[in-house]
């Protein structure tokens, strides 16, 4: 087999529940010319065994990826597993408990070939509960926050991102291509399971030429274990976005610093800082009040 068109990236941690219909997403592309590595990143569950059952059904095509010492390394430092594996001149991220739609490599790839200027394609991704019977909540998308079928010069599409008031790209929406990927230097091990996502697309959409259309292609699902979820429960995800918005601000200085992206940085970086604080006073009262 020769070199792909798009390597799909499959990480995994614990996620035998899901898997295989996310890989069963991507053997359902109606475009064929893809090659799937699944990178698992130190399940103890039957993942592996699910991963390597689809390796071996499909030899060539589907290829299993541990760490070296098949610990867990985090999602950033998985998704790198697969990058530097991927033959393709695409990258399409996909985690196990999410799906793609039959058309969306077709589809993206499609635009890329005839916009060579372009470095990433996104679309709208489906909020997804109603994969479990009985859901509370229907499913929805999330406002793009921009005019889809249009190309963005960047960093056009990076205050969207850093401001968090529209949907950003996902992982399982987004198709990069691979030289990009590798020039922004993947993603950043540092972020092992929140801002991760936002992380790589901040350096992406700092650099490079964007497609935003309104298609959508991939379905995010929604569950409790998920790391969203999780944080949402423990209300504890301001912390580690101050965190990422200092990691990034530092990005932008060392490489490239332009007065307005730093403006849009610091400015997002001070206002979430001060939601930190407070919380954190309000929480350090309330402790104090409870022992009185």
């Amino acid at each position: 087999m020769g070199e792909p068109s798009v390597s799909a990236v499959i990480i995994v941690y614990n996620g035998a529940a899901f898997l295989a219909e996310a890989i069963e997403s991507v053997l359902a592309q109606t475009l064929d010319d893809w090659e799937l590595l699944i990178a698992d990143d130190g399940s103890r569950d039957a993942s592996l065994e699910i991963a390597s059952a689809y390796a071996a059904r499909h030899p060539g095509r589907i290829r299993c990826l541990r760490h070296p010492d098949f610990g867990n390394h985090g999602m950033s430092a998985t998704r790198n597993l697969g990058i530097a594996a991927a033959r393709g001149r695409y990258i399409a991220f996909l985690d196990c408990d999410d799906v793609w739609l039959p058309r969306k490599l077709e589809e993206q790839v499609a635009v890329m070939d005839a916009r060579p200027s372009l470095g990433m394609i996104y679309g709208r991704t489906l909020i997804w509960h109603s994969w479990r019977e009985g859901a509370r909540e229907g499913d929805h998308f999330y406002d793009l926050g921009v005019e889809s079928g249009r190309d963005y010069d960047p960093p056009t599409l990076l205050s969207i991102l850093l401001e968090n008031r529209a949907q950003t790209p996902t992982t399982c929406n987004a198709l990069v291509r691979a030289d990009l990927v590798r020039q922004v230097g993947g993603f950043e091990p540092r972020f092992r399971g929140m801002f991760e996502d936002q992380a790589f697309f901040a350096k992406v959409l700092l650099r490079a030429r964007v497609h935003v259309s309104d298609e959508c292609w991939a379905k995010y699902r929604q569950h409790a274990a998920s790391h969203s979820a999780i944080s949402a429960r423990r209300g504890d995800d301001l912390g580690p976005q101050v965190a990422y918005l200092w990691w990034f601000l530092r990005h932008v200085l060392r490489h490239d610093p332009q007065p307005r992206v730093v403006a849009t940085v610091a400015r997002r970086l001070l206002a979430q800082s001060r939601w930190l604080v407070r919380r954190r006073v309000r929480r350090g009262v309330k402790r104090v009040l409870g022992r009185a």
